[in-house]
């Protein structure tokens, strides 16, 4: 495995408020990122901002403000979210940031003086909304975009167009060299069959219709299009063609690094199609991965900002904790597939496994560690119940799992893992017996060692859900008596690492919720949608 990770989300776009299915991606590159980190690798984790554009232009006129004004406003609210959220992203890229716009500027002539980029008309439907233009198979009789479902209008503009064509062979042929680059599976075999299969147009790279972007230098006239401009953020904000290549030289260029995108399912076709080919363009090394999670549904539509069909997470965040909202996202949508958001299920799920079995397991164990012992966790002795090898070794295996799926990017898998590990917890205390147990004063040594083996197995989990509940975990660690320092991931292994400890009894984790309250008052965030 690579020694270090530079992982990126799409940068956003600040048309209006973010919402839950923003946070779902980001909080899932968040947990990617910490649990790297907490392994011991260097990880740097980028998200950002994409703020060019004719809807943006448009947005900020009707608000009687100017673009930059708009944007500016929107993006506070970004910064705000992330910080809700506990997101730890190292660097926050703006495409209206000089950093970004003079690079957009020296790559763009730098491909239009290769040959890659050349000046013509375009003609075609053009969705607004997407910023995309289509051809007349692709909207259909209906006209309507592929993408998002709305009514496209005929368009007409001189514009520069960068020469896929040129390119096509080499992608196909780096498909096949690196199966792993784009996954799920199923969306390759979707970008070769729809898209560079029937013919891959040139793709526009100017606008001249609205003046909200980047200026192209020798023809200031046009401003760069969108895809081009946004794309090339995961390399301006290390620094490429910049006075300062440092950190693209130690996270893109330096062979050692993992590269990983990940994006959402809508904008698939720009980053596994065009991406790879600006790279080559520019003689730049393509990334490693780029992972497809899928698109956060209501009531089986797409969650979108425009449509109005969303959740907001700050009253879900202030309401439940942190915790609880990054647990949902993480653990009941697969990463990798569409996903519904619900108040059932939300509630159904802080019950279920923080509540009754993470959060019950905890408190359990700490009340009967202060009952049976004074509050001292006994010392690992090896295995003196005859259940004791099954949870050790069920805890050897989970870690072992927990890596080997967050490696692969399958993080609710990892989490899964996690909870089973709970779940063989709070039966061992059912098959030990420890109320049993301490009512004999020849089974002290086996009482003791059942309070030990639990107390390790949430130690484990609280280590491995670190990445997600980054709040609870610490104080669980806290509770089994543990400073920061040696609740540190590299110590998991350590059988005597809780060796009489002093624990310390606390509230419980997560309290269990009125579902009857509860999803009425989720269900009324969700508007008209729920």
């Amino acid at each position: 495995m690579k020694k270090k990770f530079y992982i990126t989300t799409p940068i956003y776009y600040p048309s209006a408020k973010l919402h839950i299915g923003h946070a779902y991606c980001t909080t899932l590159t968040d947990v990617f990122a910490r649990s790297k980190r907490e392994r011991g690798y260097e990880c740097y984790f980028l998200t950002g901002a994409d703020e060019h554009g004719l809807k943006i232009e448009k947005n900020a006129e009707a608000a009687g403000v100017t673009p930059q004004a708009f944007v500016d406003n929107i993006v506070e609210g970004f910064y705000k979210l992330w910080d809700l959220l506990k997101i730890t992203n190292d660097d926050f890229i703006r495409t209206t940031q000089d950093r970004h716009v003079k690079v957009v500027q020296d790559i763009f002539s730098k491909m239009l003086e290769k040959g890659d980029i050349y000046l013509g008309e375009y003609e075609g439907w053009y969705c607004r909304f997407c910023e995309a233009f289509w051809t007349d198979t692709q909207v259909g009789v209906d006209h309507l975009c592929p993408d998002c479902g709305r009514e496209v209008q005929k368009a007409k503009e001189e514009a520069y167009f960068f020469k896929t064509g040129k390119y096509v062979d080499s992608l196909l042929k780096f498909y096949d060299d690196n199966p792993n680059f784009l996954t799920p599976v199923s969306r390759k075999n979707e970008m070769i069959n729809t898209f560079i299969k029937p013919g891959l147009d040139d793709l526009c790279v100017s606008r001249t219709s609205f003046t909200w972007g980047i200026p192209v230098k020798e023809n200031p006239k046009h401003v760069v299009y969108v895809w081009l401009d946004a794309l090339t953020n995961y390399i301006t904000a290390l620094g490429y063609g910049s006075d300062h290549p440092e950190l693209f030289k130690k996270y893109w260029e330096d062979e050692d690094t993992e590269i990983i995108h990940i994006l959402g399912a809508d904008i698939t076709r720009f980053h596994a199609i065009y991406w790879p080919m600006f790279l080559e363009s520019l003689g730049v090394r393509k990334p490693d991965r780029e992972f497809v999670h899928g698109l956060l549904m209501m009531r089986d539509s797409k969650m979108s900002k425009s449509k109005g069909n969303v959740v907001d997470p700050y009253p879900l965040v202030e309401r439940y904790g942190v915790d609880s909202v990054r647990y949902y996202l993480t653990r009941e949508i697969n990463f990798g597939s569409d996903g519904s958001f619900s108040p059932e299920q939300f509630v159904e799920r802080v019950n279920s496994d923080l509540a009754n079995s993470y959060g019950n397991l905890l408190n359990r164990t700490i009340s009967m560690i202060g009952k049976y012992f004074d509050g001292i966790i006994p010392e690992y002795k090896g295995q003196l119940t005859e259940f004791d090898g099954a949870l050790e070794a069920m805890i050897d295996f989970t870690i072992e799992q927990y890596e080997k799926a967050m490696d692969d990017l399958k993080i609710t898998e990892a989490i899964s893992y996690v909870n089973e590990l709970v779940n063989r917890a709070n039966k061992y205390i059912d098959e030990t017996t420890p109320w049993v147990l301490a009512k004999d004063e020849a089974k002290k040594a086996e009482l003791g060692s059942v309070m030990n083996h639990l107390a390790r197995a949430i130690y484990v989990a609280s280590r491995l859900y670190h990445p997600v509940l980054v709040v609870a975990s610490d104080k669980a660690f806290e509770q089994l008596g543990l400073s920061s320092e040696k609740a540190d991931y590299q110590n998991i292994k350590d059988k005597h690492l809780l060796d009489n400890l002093q624990t310390v009894k606390g509230s419980p984790l997560f309290p269990r919720l009125d579902a009857a309250i509860e999803v009425p008052f989720i269900a009324g965030l969700m508007g008209s949608n729920k």
